[in-house]
């Protein structure tokens, strides 16, 4: 359970009693979302979630924004399109957090895909996408790399990536508490309060404060994701059967070895089973599993299986790397909440969601979101917000931001590549010179934040403990975890480290790291001795309970399967 460092900051207002237009459950990319379509459509707005936002199945996803390529070998044609649709919106509106990246596909001779069918397929994918075909600087590369007994069929296509989707789950929130959207994290639903077969509203506790609130609201959403079942059984509220069949997904995190492409590839597992290797925060990135997981879904671990099974198949992929198990860095999973589907084959689950609306069942008023993903959560949102009456706000549009004010000028050159260069190191340069910073301090800042990277850097001005790194192997500074606790509703160390300022989920983060972190936050923040350390403990505890530092497999023993 959490606890604040520092009780008396930030303090929360009472909500028992209040009533509430919209109240969403879940703190996740979809269910922010949702609360900040709401917000800015003037509902009044509760969010809540149980850790942290964005501490779930976000944080422990692949962090590709994709068009759907795997769905068009499906034939889900409307999946791919409004995939697409909504990759381009997030590089218009957050270039800063969502870039372009290429990707090769490389098959082997033995992959049951067809090099004439992949190639059709990716022509039709990149007219859906109005692309151009992109560059292959890597496939050349690549090659080199691969299995020298073996030969691969490779192909280049172009998609994104959100290195960091805490981060973007932070601006949306931000967004939605401007809008009067009430957050809180660290919150417990205990029941949805029902009469006359409907909703009526929300018992909570706040665990940090250990008090127990009811809240009255007019719409409820479920979107916690893989707890969906667990939020209806709590409140007696009975389906036919159960909304999600989870699926565990395992990643494992490599350092980068010598010569490793600069391009995310997309191949075949040691079973035939896509997965992919991409660059990530400095390191490799690769993933997924597929496994089928009832168990709760906030102790969720990596099993040495399938640990093994991915080290397996990049071992197979690139024979001259020679990684072994001691090489990976940690392994993580998560549960994809997928819709119940007893019987099928878990690759062959859609990926499409759907909103299930729990009037039969005695809960008028309460929608459950079941599936979605990174790319769509904002139509999502829209269309769950439509669902409920909530008039749209419309898509943003480049230049336009959702207020109907004038974009900054970061965000309309960004989107155009001619600028992108010329103006990013502008930018750097303004902010750099705004809170007497490093230019490297200064990137990281506008890499992150974007036009608030400004204000963080003037607050930082003149005062070295927060131009501090937050630890020797970063350019991050204490004024980002300063914004985060002040502005962006982090309460721990956790929230700060792993999701707010990311710190935390490099390569060459170390206890020692944690302890540096901690007191030098700890000290601007004003923390006592011991809080410092229990915030520490606490968020050291966290870590390691994501960040899993796998045991030696039988795959490590040995530089091929």
């Amino acid at each position: 359970m959490a606890t604040h460092p520092n009780p008396a900051m930030n303090p929360r207002p009472p909500l028992n009693g209040e009533h509430f237009d919209v109240a969403v459950i879940g703190g996740g990319i979809n269910g922010v979302a949702i609360a900040r379509e709401c917000a800015c459509a003037g509902r009044r707005t509760l969010l809540v979630e149980q850790h942290d936002f964005a501490a779930g199945t976000t944080s422990r996803s692949t962090r590709i924004i994709h068009g759907g390529l795997r769905y068009l070998e499906h034939g889900d044609l409307a999946q791919v399109r409004e995939s697409l649709r909504a990759r381009r919106q997030l590089l218009e509106q957050y270039p800063y957090l969502v870039r372009r990246l290429e990707f090769l596909l490389a098959l082997s001779e033995k992959s049951r895909r067809s090099a004439l069918t992949v190639r059709a397929g990716l022509w039709l994918y990149r007219r859906m996408g109005a692309q151009d075909v992109t560059g292959t600087s890597e496939l050349h590369h690549l090659e080199e790399l691969l299995d020298g007994g073996r030969r691969f069929s490779i192909f280049s296509f172009e998609d994104a990536q959100c290195e960091f989707p805490e981060r973007l789950v932070a601006e949306w929130l931000m967004e939605a508490a401007r809008s009067g959207c009430v957050a809180r994290n660290h919150t417990q639903m205990l029941t949805v309060e029902l009469g006359k077969g409907k909703i009526t509203g929300l018992r909570l506790r706040d665990q940090l404060s250990r008090t127990e609130e009811s809240v009255r609201a007019t719409w409820i959403i479920n979107a916690t994701g893989p707890w969906a079942d667990q939020i209806c059984q709590r409140s007696s509220i009975r389906t036919e059967h159960p909304m999600v069949g989870g699926v565990r997904g395992t990643h494992i995190v490599l350092p980068k070895f010598a010569g490793a492409p600069e391009a995310a590839v997309y191949t075949e597992a040691v079973d035939g089973r896509p997965f992919f290797v991409i660059p990530w925060n400095e390191q490799l990135l690769v993933g997924t599993t597929e496994a089928g997981d009832t168990g709760d879904p906030g102790k969720v671990q990596p099993a040495e299986e399938e640990i093994e099974y991915l080290l397996r198949s990049v071992q197979g992929l690139y024979p001259r790397a020679r990684v072994s198990a001691g090489d990976v860095h940690c392994a993580f999973a998560g549960v994809r909440p997928l819709p119940y589907s007893p019987g099928a084959d878990l690759p062959e689950l859609s990926r499409r969601h759907y909103l299930h609306d729990h009037s039969a069942e005695g809960a008028a008023g309460m929608i459950s979101v079941i599936g979605g993903k990174l790319t769509t959560a904002a139509s999502l949102a829209r269309e769950c917000a439509a669902l409920i009456g909530v008039v749209k706000t419309g898509v943003a549009k480049i230049g336009v931001a959702k207020t109907g004010v004038a974009a900054p000028a970061l965000q309309i050159a960004l989107a155009d590549g001619s600028r992108v260069d010329d103006l990013l190191e502008r930018k750097i340069a303004e902010v750099a010179e705004s809170g007497d910073l490093s230019r490297d301090s200064a990137r990281g800042l506008v890499e992150w934040y974007g036009e608030q990277s400004l204000a963080i850097a003037s607050a930082a001005r003149n005062q070295p403990e927060l131009q501090a790194p937050l630890c020797p192997h970063t350019n991050h500074i204490v004024a980002e975890a300063v914004h985060a606790l002040t502005h962006e509703f982090a309460v721990t160390l956790g929230d700060v480290l792993l999701r707010r300022v990311p710190v935390a989920l490099g390569a060459c983060w170390s206890l020692e790291c944690s302890r540096e972190a901690s007191w030098r936050v700890g000290a601007v923040m004003g923390w006592g001795e011991r809080q410092t350390a229990s915030a520490w403990e606490e968020f050291e505890a966290e870590r390691e309970a994501f960040l899993r530092k796998p045991a030696a497999t039988a795959a490590g023993r040995s530089s091929s399967p």
